[in-house]
């Protein structure tokens, strides 16, 4: 069993809040817009990190984070990345590997809009944590963490803190 804590277009900014939300997780996993470099190594060096990276992400980060990852942590297949869409709107290389193999949980970010989806057509749930960071347009940001377990996704939980320090 193994508790995710998972976040999104965080652009240059890890406080204490979410610090404390991580607090009792076993990894982290950040889909996209993560700022810099700087940012992952202090998450990282708080959780394990997976991640992948966003538009507003440089070379630097690039270099390191993929655009796209596939992994399977306790039984669950997951697939993440940034620009991924949503069902029934998914963006096309998102699509070509739904179709191809639909993970049993899809992850993206970009769109600053938390948003927990099934879709029913390849039997995915589908998260977009929203926005963890100061940056943008949403007026709360939000993050969120779950438990795998054998196959299983639970205890989802979603955090909100508003967006003004």
């Amino acid at each position: 069993m193994k508790t995710i804590g998972l976040l999104s277009d965080t652009h240059h900014f890890w406080d204490e809040k979410l610090r404390l939300f991580f607090q009792e997780v076993d990894e982290i996993w950040h889909a996209g817009d993560i700022g810099s470099l700087a940012v992952a190594d202090e998450i990282a060096a708080f959780k394990p990190l997976r991640a992948v990276y966003g538009n507003i992400d440089g070379a630097d980060v690039r270099s390191v984070y993929p655009a796209m990852q596939r992994f399977t942590v306790e039984g669950v297949e997951a697939l993440m990345t940034h620009i991924g869409g949503y069902p029934g709107r998914y963006e096309p290389s998102v699509l070509r590997e739904l179709v191809k193999k639909p993970p049993q949980l899809f992850i993206s970010g970009h769109s600053h809009i938390l948003k927990v989806m099934h879709d029913k057509k390849f039997d995915i749930l589908h998260i977009n944590p929203g926005a963890a960071g100061i940056y943008g347009f949403h007026a709360i940001r939000t993050a969120v963490r779950f438990t795998l377990d054998n196959g299983n996704i639970s205890g989802l939980e979603v955090a909100e803190w508003k967006k003004k320090m």
